[in-house]
């Protein structure tokens, strides 16, 4: 039985969706998903600082989102632009990424608005467990569809990944205690790859 996530040299190339396609589909998804999140902050109801100041949380947690999505846009064009086929577990593994990627917006506003409770933060530390599980997943599938690719030679074991997904966990385990540890994680994990992937950087 043919495994889709393994390159059968016989299978000839066109039957391969384009990697070109899918990074194009990848890249008007975020737009929306930085776009619907921009949305999230309100127009102070006044002049004052004081007014000003309730909108600080919601720009605080907007910045930190765009940086989130940011990274993810960054890093997935470079591992895209270094791989040449896409099988139907690549595409999956991207459409899992894509999923949690979309929850941003709304988890955004509801942090941004709720910040000093636990709940938020929690869910928000979720989603981001899940979206960079779902793109280890993803890197883990573009290799197995592309076993002699630049992504397989450079990754690796891909120690910055896991360790993003220990931080995520901790993050989520700490909102319990304080949601100002997930905070402090959050932007632990967005300033390690706020350098894109030097390993696929061409």
């Amino acid at each position: 039985m043919w495994n889709d996530d393994q390159v059968d040299e016989r299978v000839p190339a066109r039957q391969f969706m384009s990697a070109h396609r899918l990074e194009a589909f990848s890249d008007g998804v975020m737009a929306v998903i930085i776009t619907i999140t921009a949305l999230s902050i309100k127009v102070p109801q006044g002049t004052t600082p004081h007014a000003l100041g309730h909108v600080v949380p919601v720009l605080l947690v907007y910045v930190l989102s765009f940086t989130y999505v940011g990274i993810y846009w960054n890093n997935h064009h470079h591992l895209l632009r270094n791989t040449e086929r896409i099988s139907g577990a690549v595409m999956w593994a991207n459409l899992g990424l894509l999923f949690w990627l979309s929850l941003i917006p709304v988890l955004t506003e509801w942090m941004g608005t709720n910040y000093r409770h636990t709940e938020p933060a929690v869910c928000y530390g979720v989603a981001a467990l899940a979206a960079a599980v779902s793109y280890w997943v993803l890197v883990r599938a573009i290799i197995a569809a592309n076993p002699q690719s630049t992504v397989a030679a450079s990754i690796g074991d891909d120690r910055k990944g896991l360790m993003s997904i220990l931080l995520y966990g901790l993050a989520v385990a700490g909102a319990f205690l304080t949601p100002y540890i997930a905070y402090a994680l959050f932007a632990t994990v967005s300033v390690m790859w706020i350098v894109p992937d030097r390993r696929l950087v061409t």
